[in-house]
């Protein structure tokens, strides 16, 4: 374990867990990270490792082949994986919050048909919600499934920014469906989609076009995803239940967010890591630059941005595994983590000096997975939206 962000309280499994985990970022993902990434390369080796550590199945309950752990041991382990590439954690994220969906929402048949797969990393898992036009608008989504005669559904629409999206064999979608309700949210249904992986034309009437050219988070694939009629049945729609998709997925990204905070919190570890060590290498002036106020100071305060970063995201998690409501929790963990990520990144690429603009160097890499977090799961402006309702009614005078 790092010296910073440690966490009280953990059982001796979990602990071992978390060592193991460890040791195989400092072993395998840190020393290839760099080839990787620059080679937009996906990493299917580190991928089966993963594998081989039951990492795809760390939620998903026992009697499902997975290790049911809590959510609490899942970001931690998502927070060493991003520590050694953010990437990395990006394979197993859209899985684990289809495995949660599914575990939390699905019919018996469904948990049956899917668990079991999802936790030897046999099926993998991906989260389409988004759209071109849609941003943070959920309730606008145009993705449309259209219920014919004998119950099945014909979904015609375009879905943006699937992470995973050729690499995945089950993707739980959100689109729009007529329950004729009243409040647009409540004619949104989530669908199990089962494909190859692959792009093209996958399976009739579902196509996912290709990669799109990121500026960071290379190595993992995220793609449009096209419907033109494709034909499920009444059985693909989660809990079969229509209409309800909205506060499934919602559902899944209170936990997502939790893991978009652990992965902020790695992503600063690793960047004070490296600001830490070159601090004490790089002379100038006669002396190591970290014998300098100026940056001695830095380190002090990137120190204690990812100390708080880490404690608000373990709350949270601990929150969600005790049952408790914990939107407020998570939003907050999420809105500081990627926040005082991107600032630690770039307090860290600023001590790097001229090396920190050069490829050789991680930095250079950091510097541009850190914004993604920014947006990811819901920007900062809509965690800050969140707080604020919540805080509003809580205080209502």
């Amino acid at each position: 374990m790092t010296r910073l962000a440690q966490t009280l309280g953990l059982s001796e499994f979990q602990t071992e867990i978390l060592a193991t985990v460890r040791r195989f970022v400092d072993k395998e993902i840190i020393p290839t990270a760099q080839e990787l990434e620059h080679a937009d390369t996906y990493p299917q080796a580190i991928v089966d490792q993963m594998k081989e550590m039951g990492l795809f199945g760390l939620m998903i309950p026992e009697e499902y082949g997975g290790l049911g752990e809590s959510l609490l041991t899942y970001a931690l382990c998502v927070e060493e994986l991003a520590r050694g590439w953010m990437s990395v954690s990006g394979v197993i994220n859209t899985h684990f919050i289809v495995a949660y969906m599914l575990r939390q929402h699905g019919t018996d048949a469904q948990k049956q048909r899917y668990l079991p797969r999802m936790a030897i990393g046999e099926t993998r898992g991906a989260f389409s919600m988004s759209e071109p036009e849609l941003g943070s608008d959920v309730a606008a989504i145009r993705s449309r499934a259209v219920r014919k005669a004998d119950g099945s559904y014909t979904l015609d629409g375009q879905k943006m920014w699937l992470t995973n999206g050729g690499s995945s064999t089950l993707v739980a979608v959100l689109v729009r469906t007529d329950e004729g309700a009243d409040k647009p949210h409540r004619n949104l249904t989530a669908f199990l989609i089962e494909k190859p992986t692959g792009f093209g034309e996958v399976a009739p009437g579902l196509t996912i076009p290709g990669k799109i050219d990121k500026l960071g988070y290379k190595g993992i694939d995220t793609t449009e995803l096209i419907f033109d009629g494709y034909v499920a049945q009444a059985d693909d729609v989660l809990g079969e239940a229509p209409g309800q998709g909205f506060f499934q997925m919602m559902d899944g990204i209170e936990v997502g967010r939790v893991n978009v905070s652990a992965r902020a919190c790695g992503v600063g570890i690793r960047a004070f890591e490296l600001a830490v060590r070159y601090a004490q290498q790089r002379e100038t002036f006669g002396k190591p630059i970290a014998d300098h106020q100026a940056i001695a100071f830095q380190l002090a305060e990137m120190a204690t941005k990812v100390e708080a970063a880490h404690l608000m995201m373990v709350n949270a998690a601990r929150l969600k595994d005790s049952g408790e409501r914990n939107d407020v929790a998570a939003g907050m963990a999420k809105y500081l983590a990627s926040e005082f990520c991107a600032e630690v990144t770039q307090q860290s690429f600023r001590i790097h000096g001229g090396y920190g603009y050069s490829k050789e160097y991680e930095i250079e890499r950091l510097m541009r997975d850190a914004p993604f977090l920014l947006i990811g799961e819901g920007t900062s402006e809509i965690q800050k939206n969140i707080i604020s309702k919540r805080l509003l009614a809580d205080y209502r005078i």
